[in-house]
């Protein structure tokens, strides 16, 4: 698939939503894999798998930020990693590490046109990964489905990251994620 295949594959996606069946397992076949769609006003994400010979597990994990301007959806950026192995397994939180892990997160800047640098309006967007026992995933006012692989991804333009609950399938809060920066440790000097 070209990059305007992609390009045009994406927008349809966020057009129709992914209608599909969340596969179980990877088709080398196959050239997109869509994963997960959030939308929230006039900002998206979309997380997608796609083979990629040579790569380990043969495939890549991408995510890609969209802004609506004028009633069409601009591509804002994005960015991937290699697939873990078994990407679209579903795992238990005990073998998870958690009910919600974060595997990735990006940000891409909405207004680069402006005249200067200041004022800068930016689009987040976080990868989860949502255990066994997680239904759907409570992002403030929004519930979002987790489909059977359990990938799951959130956009937001707010200046405070938002926090988000893994929920049952009764509706019970299993974990809570702060989707805010991880800090690493400050480097000491002897």
């Amino acid at each position: 698939m070209n990059e305007h295949e992609l390009r045009a594959e994406l927008v349809r996606l966020l057009r129709d939503g992914i209608t599909e069946p969340a596969p179980t397992a990877v088709d080398g076949e196959r050239g997109l894999v869509p994963l997960a769609l959030d939308v929230d006003g006039d900002v998206a994400v979309i997380s997608f798998l796609r083979h990629q010979n040579g790569a380990p597990g043969g495939c890549f994990i991408e995510g890609v930020t969209f802004h609506k301007r004028d009633g069409e959806w601009i591509e804002l950026g994005g960015g991937g990693s290699w697939a873990p192995d078994e990407p679209l397994a579903r795992r238990p939180a005990a073998e998870l590490g958690g009910h919600l892990i974060r595997y990735a997160t990006g940000r891409a800047v909405r207004n680069a046109n402006r005249l200067f640098p200041w004022g800068a309006k930016w689009v987040n967007q976080a990868k989860l990964r949502a255990s066994s026992e997680v239904a759907r995933i409570r992002v403030g006012t929004r519930l979002l489905d987790v489909p059977a692989h359990g990938h799951v991804v959130v956009v937001w333009t707010a200046r405070r990251d938002p926090v988000v609950e893994a929920l049952a399938h009764d509706g019970t809060v299993l974990q809570t994620l702060d989707l805010g920066p991880r800090l690493a440790p400050l480097a000491t000097t002897a």
